[in-house]
């Protein structure tokens, strides 16, 4: 192990980022991988049938960090995609974000007047909270809200997350906008796309570099072990180097303090003898049914493939830490954050010891803000190194 410089736990973009950055520095990497893949939740990969799928649920990047966008364009080529979602509403198809064009579906002559209040009350392209829009003492706002509430936001929300609206963490039900405006893409970021070859390929010309090694199918339990007097053993040996850890942190301390909670999902992929299944990427079902929403992928990908389309199910439940299940989204509240900081207080015990992403930090992340907290990481580990 004397031969590394760092070892980083995790291949998704946190920790392949950060280990491109500093092996293009000239430092020996050990990348460790539980699954048999590169990419994290971002891998793709083609199913049976030759159509090119998401495993772990659709991947969409956008970013308004030029940084980040040319950074990950060193490794790839982009398609140009502007993702767009619509909510099924009783069968009625209305883009969400619930936006001035929603306004138009759901309230046909009474929308003009309504959106005249909202703007005048709030302001063109505002982005306001559902939650923010049912405190208005307005009461045709407050019809609207409750319309709101009730057929986009309430169900949805309460599949996602088995929590009312009111018991979710506030961060949480900002990301579930209304939007005073008629643009109907689901981001509204500079930099938006898809891979043109994909994630896969993206992330084996991100690690192809000659001071990266990399271990797959090899749990980070059997190669870290964190000592009692501050000190990480890497297969056994006091490890002086710079670790990185992009894992759930109650794993990476046997769940010392108790099991941090999350939400995990299950995914129902179907392949249907059609050329295309819905009108949109993606459909959100806000009213009805036990999935949140359906991916057709073939939308997000661009990929041509006559009469044959893949689609993808979302269920969501309570991660159980059973075998094959991955915690997907952290349960933001007090009493979570407290028992977090147990843990981030126990890893802050060993010097060379860093944690990143959205297990390794008890939070949701993007993307793009990965990637770029992985590349300020890197500037500090490079700097401090230097220094």
């Amino acid at each position: 192990m004397s031969n590394f410089d760092a070892v980083i736990v995790g291949v998704g973009f946190a920790g392949a980022t950060v280990a491109r950055e500093l092996a293009e520095a000239g430092w020996s990497v050990l990348l460790v991988e539980g699954r048999d893949h590169i990419g994290g939740n971002a891998y793709d990969c083609t199913d049976e049938a030759g159509v090119l799928i998401h495993k772990y649920g659709p991947h969409i990047f956008h970013t308004q960090h030029k940084r980040v966008y040319q950074y990950l364009s060193r490794f790839t080529q982009w398609r140009d995609y502007q993702h767009r979602v619509v909510a099924n509403v009783h069968g009625q198809l209305m883009p969400v974000p619930f936006n001035l064009t929603s306004l138009d579906i759901a309230f046909e002559d009474k929308a003009p007047a309504l959106a005249e209040k909202l703007l005048r009350t709030y302001g063109a392209e505002r982005k306001v909270t559902i939650l923010e829009l049912r405190q208005s003492s307005d009461p045709e706002l407050a019809q609207l809200a409750d319309y709101v509430y009730e057929n986009i936001f309430k169900t949805y929300t309460m599949k996602q997350w088995g929590q009312t609206p009111e018991e979710i963490d506030p961060a949480t039900t900002a990301r579930v906008p209304v939007f005073l405006s008629r643009d109907d893409r689901y981001f509204q970021d500079p930099y938006q796309g898809m891979p043109l070859d994909g994630y896969t390929a993206l992330f084996e010309k991100l690690l192809d570099h000659p001071n990266i090694t990399l271990r797959l199918n090899t749990d980070a339990q059997a190669v870290l072990t964190l000592t009692q007097v501050g000190t990480v053993l890497v297969d056994g040996e006091a490890f002086k180097g710079t670790v990185v850890y992009t894992g759930a942190v109650d794993d990476l301390f046997q769940r010392r303090f108790g099991r941090l909670p999350y939400r995990t999902l299950d995914f129902q992929f179907e392949t249907l003898p059609v050329e295309w299944y819905q009108t949109h990427g993606t459909v959100n079902y806000t009213v009805d049914q036990p999935f949140t929403r359906i991916t057709e992928f073939k939308h997000l990908t661009g990929q041509e493939l006559p009469r044959k389309t893949t689609v993808v199910r979302e269920f969501s439940r309570a991660y159980t830490g059973e075998a094959g299940e991955i915690p997907y989204y952290a349960v933001i509240n007090p009493e979570n954050r407290a028992l977090y900081q147990r843990y981030a207080d126990l890893a802050g015990e060993y010097p060379n010891l860093h944690l990143l992403g959205r297990l390794a930090e008890y939070q949701y992340y993007n993307m793009d803000a990965i990637v770029l907290r992985a590349l300020e990481l890197a500037d500090k580990l490079k700097t401090e190194k230097k220094g």
